[in-house]
């Protein structure tokens, strides 16, 4: 597929972009720092500016798709993970226009240049409970797309709960699959050496509901999802299968979440932000669990 993608130099796109491309895609990434990966073609850009985004979506991805002599090949998917990353990175206001103009942008010319699949990065903080000021409790536990969201109190996860709105918005307007990706706590290999301090201390981590996503995982998510046709709008918790803790999902609610309901039927280990629809509809299988960097 020929995959136009934004955000590619961020920490996880770094990981993902590549992802694709080393399992057939062509990637165009769109970012403003390039992403300097062989078999990813970057081209820079402000996706707050419409008219930048419009016109990036027109480029070529290397000398090879001018000898067609046919103008650009056309766009098969769009992942869209650009973004300000999270909050007290720049004014809040900045976070959420950035956040929220650019996901418009690049959803109207999307759907405007009739590409028929689109990714989009939402965030585990659209549950309120990451970025919240004081420590706050979830309605339930896991955390799952379909039940009542706490509304956040930041500007970045209002921004992510903005987006999954425009999206909406963008499938009931044009028909378009748009699937919005709620991205837990992106992890690369530097993450892994923090991984001893929060096994010792779990409640470090009671703000992400102790959830983790291996970027490699991730990628396999993305790609995962760019295959998978004909579901409309959905929402998929982008999660490893289990906690980052020993202790069990049961331990780490009764201790954290005193008073939360937990689910009676929910695996022992398995991760209070639950990515049992990615794992049941897009056929996720993690590779790359904690316990093997231990």
């Amino acid at each position: 597929m020929r995959i136009v993608f934004t955000g590619g130099s961020g920490k996880a796109g770094r990981i993902v972009a590549p992802y694709l491309a080393d399992a057939g895609h062509t990637v165009l990434n769109i970012d403003q720092v390039p992403l300097g990966h062989e078999g990813v073609h970057d081209i820079r850009a402000d996706i707050t500016d419409p008219g930048q985004v419009w016109s990036a979506f027109f480029s070529y991805t290397g000398p090879e798709e001018l000898d067609a002599g046919e103008g650009p090949p056309a766009v098969d998917a769009v992942v869209h993970f650009a973004a300000v990353p999270a909050i007290m990175l720049t004014a809040d206001v900045e976070c959420f226009r950035t956040n929220t103009v650019g996901t418009y942008n690049v959803l109207e010319a999307a759907t405007r240049l009739k590409v028929p699949k689109i990714v989009l990065a939402s965030s585990e903080t659209t549950y309120g409970v990451c970025f919240a000021d004081g420590v706050v409790d979830p309605p339930s536990l896991p955390l799952r797309e379909e039940d009542e969201q706490r509304p956040p109190m930041d500007a970045y996860a209002l921004s992510k709960v903005c987006n999954e709105a425009t999206a909406r918005t963008f499938h009931e307007r044009t028909g378009t699959d748009i699937y919005a990706l709620r991205i837990g706590n992106v992890w690369d290999d530097s993450d892994y050496a923090n991984l001893t301090t929060f096994l010792a201390d779990p409640g470090q981590r009671r703000r992400n509901a102790f959830n983790y996503v291996d970027a490699r995982d991730l990628g396999q998510i993305v790609d995962l999802a760019v295959r998978t046709d004909g579901l409309g709008y959905q929402v998929f918790n982008a999660t490893n299968d289990t906690n980052v803790a020993h202790e069990s999902a049961q331990e780490l609610a009764a201790t954290h979440f005193p008073g939360v309901p937990l689910d009676a039927d929910h695996g022992e280990y398995e991760s209070l932000m639950t990515n049992r629809k990615a794992r049941e509809v897009l056929g996720f299988r993690q590779q790359h669990d904690w316990r093997d960097r231990i």
